[in-house]
């Protein structure tokens, strides 16, 4: 029987890739309804192609969702929205206790306890989309989380990884977005530039992987071939390869818990050269930061999100330099941010909170 599949963000990256597979693999998948945040035009084309309903984010909001969730039979979502309409999204998809595989960090970053308290409660799977997090979903399936000792993320390094702290004060929003290896949004592209992306990835793998801070480490991999490592209790350590495509964890996803063939090109070993240094720190503090809110909990993670989001976006804007993100991240943590919220009303009002407060420190230029 085909599993029918829910693309939640159909026309960004995400979603894109997951219709892909579904066309490549129609005798295992069939689309049971798509959603947009605001391209109708592309909804309805969509829609008319796989012949399911759709819903428009921008058009409909919450409701239409909800009437897509409820009418669309689906086996599973693929959350690909962005922002805090991916964590409502994932809500909604959990509280009907569909299969959710998700690629919004939000969901994890701000809102663990309470997506996870809903998954157990509806008896329902969370399999996630992005390729470190599969890796590792992977990995820990395979050999068993009381087997494995230390969690090792790879990080691409970003087109900085080479710089001095010098050179990083001097560097454009052109040159962040210069990506060496992915091809990505604006955002993402420039977290990545800052490590900001890969701590983001610690903090969802604590969580996700009930890790704690001090078993979860980052390598900076250039060639983005290996997408995570485990080490197992006897020191062993084992990875997860393949080509820098985003199909692949996709298709892990959808067909979870079987392991199948599908479409998508054998990676062949022979003739690339892995490389693997230590992250630096001190030069690349988001990531530094990031540990510390994984490690303190509690609305921590909410505000390291929001006020980087304030900080990037002043720096596409060119109001701020590259090395400035970090400053006003950590002058945002600098408030107490201790409270662990249990409802979405109360992650999305800490959410406010810290994203006003990064906006204040940036306006008044104390950072």
């Amino acid at each position: 029987m085909k599993k029918r599949v829910l693309v939640l963000g159909c026309t960004g990256s995400i979603g894109s890739q997951t219709l892909d597979i579904i066309r490549n693999e129609k005798d295992l998948f069939e689309v049971a309804g798509l959603s947009v945040g605001h391209n109708q035009e592309a909804l309805e084309s969509l829609c008319a192609e796989f012949n399911c309903m759709g819903a428009n984010w921008n058009v409909d909001g919450i409701s239409g969702l909800k009437k897509l969730l409820d009418e669309s039979k689906a086996d599973i979502a693929v959350n690909g929205v962005a922002g805090s309409q991916g964590l409502l999204s994932s809500v909604e998809v959990l509280e009907r206790g569909i299969n959710l595989a998700l690629a919004n960090k939000e969901s994890v970053v701000m809102a663990w306890p309470l997506i996870k308290e809903l998954s157990e409660k509806k008896r329902c799977s969370i399999v996630p989309v992005d390729s470190e997090h599969s890796a590792i979903f992977s990995l820990v399936n395979h050999y068993g989380s009381r087997r494995i000792s230390e969690i090792i993320i790879t990080a691409s390094g970003g087109p900085f990884r080479s710089y001095t702290r010098e050179q990083l004060e001097s560097v454009t929003v052109e040159d962040a977005l210069k990506h060496p290896t992915w091809n990505m949004g604006k955002k993402i592209t420039i977290d990545s530039a800052s490590l900001a992306n890969k701590g983001l990835e610690v903090i969802e793998a604590c969580r996700l992987f009930d890790a704690e801070t001090k078993n979860v480490k980052v390598l900076v991999h250039p060639q983005s071939v290996v997408h995570s490592i485990v080490r197992t209790n006897d020191g062993m350590l084992y990875a997860q390869m393949s080509d820098p495509d985003m199909r692949h964890p996709i298709f892990s996803a959808l067909i979870w818990p079987e392991n199948r063939t599908n479409y998508l090109e054998p990676f062949n070993l022979a003739g690339h050269e892995l490389s693997f240094f230590e992250p630096r720190m001190d030069d690349f503090p988001m990531l530094r930061l990031a540990y510390q809110c994984a490690e303190k909990g509690g609305s921590y993670p909410i505000a390291y999100n929001a006020a980087n989001e304030i900080a990037v976006d002043a720096f596409i804007n060119k109001k701020i330099g590259f090395t400035d993100i970090p400053k006003i991240v950590e002058a945002t943590l600098g408030h107490d941010w201790k409270k662990e919220p249990w409802t979405v009303e109360e992650v999305l009002e800490a959410d406010r909170d810290s994203h006003e407060t990064a906006k204040k420190l940036l306006d008044a230029r104390t950072f």
